[in-house]
């Protein structure tokens, strides 16, 4: 199901903003122009992403509880204490909207 979740100049390059489509925490990042989305979520203690750091020239985005580093491509977790994945979502710009495909329940 996909879901406008904000306008995609609400987020600068470099910047983060959590989003909640139908409860749903997502994180949405945008890396140079791209932008990403994973869950808002970490899997190691539950805290939110988007509080943490993201890093563009890495692509991945560091918890602020723990220093778990995940990737905002995969969802991977790349650095202890996290050995978990995160959730992605795609994400389709079109005009200024940004819409986050959600997965049917």
């Amino acid at each position: 199901m996909r879901v406008k979740v904000c306008q995609a100049s609400e987020i600068a390059i470099g910047g983060m903003k959590s989003v909640e489509p139908r409860g749903v925490p997502i994180l949405v990042a945008n890396v140079g122009g791209r932008f990403l989305a994973i869950s808002d979520v970490c899997s190691h203690a539950r805290s939110r992403l988007s509080d943490g750091y993201l890093d563009e020239n890495e692509c991945t985005v560091e918890c602020p509880l723990h220093n778990a580093v995940f990737s905002l491509e995969t969802g991977e977790a790349l650095e202890f204490p996290a050995d978990e994945p995160v959730a992605t979502y795609p994400v389709e710009v079109v005009g200024d909207d940004l819409h986050i495909d959600l997965p049917d329940d």
